[in-house]
């Protein structure tokens, strides 16, 4: 963990390059032990999530190569179907090596993935899921050791559209016997980003980006090149920093489709969003209002915005809120606004916002990841001098962050 400094009160003007997205780069690179030939993959962002997960590739039987956002996958027909603990319990997402382990190996033992600042994830989706297709597990020790006699399609209906568990079965399903259906599954564009790359492997993947997917099992995938898509937590990050601090951003690479629900809140709340051909413009066009809103699963408000948001409409005129609906520990970043001035009271899972003129710099404490981009945000705007501890940055690592914000105007340093 990192401390950032930020001084602020300065307008940010400039562009700024959106990096490729985290949450659609890992389940694909995860997907690595379905794959039998070399497979190249762009845009890949720089951040410790990434290497992590190529660390447990290269243990599995993996390995890799990364240099300039692009990573080469050399899959080996011998694979070692277990993920250590040491490594998992770093990267909730490296659960997502169950699927693509049972498709091609028949077996895996994945260690349990440890807790969350913002809430439990459960994997009881997951199994359940795999189960339904043939699977079976035991727990013991703090691993989930899965067994089967090959995959099986079926169909599956959601209690929830997880987007973890629709990566997890996506995968598995490429390889398994039959066709498999997935209702309730999850619509986000990393999922649809996952089948995409999945069918240039040479998987029959249909309706992905939509509640119902249908995957026809292949009997083994190949190899190619796929670039990441952009990542739109990002990109919604940078439009929210333009606004708050009164400035002007061009993003480009901007997944300006994806941010439909975020585009209109910020719209809603005064803030000129354009699309062009040279990227997408944002800046303030009029006093900042606050808005009412709540996070859902896509195309909804995304939860990895919300704290974001919130930054902004401590500084908008009058009275807003918003309410958590996907996890239930996701405002400790509400304590630390306050330090800086904010007017915030949280009543469950709702947090009723009243923006004030100004906020005032102080030091303040990162609890997770969207923490510390809302406070990132906040310090921008505050007068004064800002002292961000146990920074996560704006994601896990991205290419230096506050060297991003001082190319557009930010007086901010990272500290040791």
């Amino acid at each position: 963990m990192d401390k950032l400094l930020i001084r602020g009160g300065k307008p940010l003007h400039g562009v700024v390059r959106i990096s490729g997205s985290k949450n659609a780069a890992l389940p694909i690179l995860l997907a690595a032990p379905l794959l039998t030939q070399t497979t190249v993959v762009e845009n890949v962002p720089r951040l410790r999530d990434i290497h992590t997960t190529l660390k447990l590739l290269d243990i599995l039987g993996c390995p890799s190569t990364f240099e300039d956002n692009v990573v080469t996958l050399e899959p080996s027909a011998k694979l070692t179907p277990e993920a250590p603990y040491d490594l998992v319990r770093t990267m909730r997402a490296s659960v997502l090596v169950l699927g693509p382990l049972l498709a091609r190996t028949g077996q895996a033992r994945v260690a349990l993935p440890g807790g969350c600042a913002i809430g439990a994830r459960p994997v009881n989706l997951h199994l359940t899921a795999l189960e339904k297709m043939g699977a079976t597990f035991t727990l013991e020790a703090g691993y989930i050791d899965g067994r089967c006699d090959g995959l099986k399609g079926a169909r599956i209906v959601f209690d929830f559209p997880t987007v973890g568990g629709t990566e997890n079965l996506l995968m598995a399903a490429s390889l398994a016997q039959g066709v498999t259906i997935l209702e309730n599954a999850a619509r986000e564009p990393e999922v649809a980003d996952l089948a995409d790359f999945l069918n240039a492997m040479g998987a029959r993947i249909t309706g992905h980006g939509t509640s119902v997917i249908t995957i026809e099992g292949v009997p083994r995938l190949g190899g190619g090149r796929y670039r990441i898509m952009p990542d739109r937590i990002e990109a919604a990050t940078y439009m929210m920093a333009a606004a708050i601090t009164d400035g002007e951003l061009r993003l480009e690479q901007c997944p300006f489709m994806e941010l439909d629900a975020v585009v209109s809140k910020l719209r809603e709340m005064g803030v000129q969003v354009e699309a062009t051909n040279a990227g997408v413009l944002v800046r303030r066009r009029e006093q900042l209002v606050g808005v009412d809103l709540a996070t859902q699963p896509y195309p909804g408000f995304p939860t990895d915005v919300q704290a974001q948001i919130m930054a902004l409409m401590c500084v908008a005129m009058g009275a807003g809120s918003i309410r958590e609906t996907i996890f239930e520990n996701r405002f400790m970043h509400v304590q630390e606004l306050v330090r800086l001035g904010a007017q915030i009271r949280i009543s469950a899972q709702h947090a009723f916002i009243r923006g004030v003129k100004s906020l005032t710099g102080a030091p303040v404490m990162a609890s997770d990841l969207r923490a510390s981009a809302s406070l990132v945000l906040a310090g921008l705007a505050a007068r004064g001098e800002t002292l961000i501890q146990r920074v996560y940055h704006l994601d896990r690592g991205y290419e230096a962050v506050e060297v991003k914000l001082r190319g557009v105007g930010a007086d901010i340093e990272r500290l040791p």
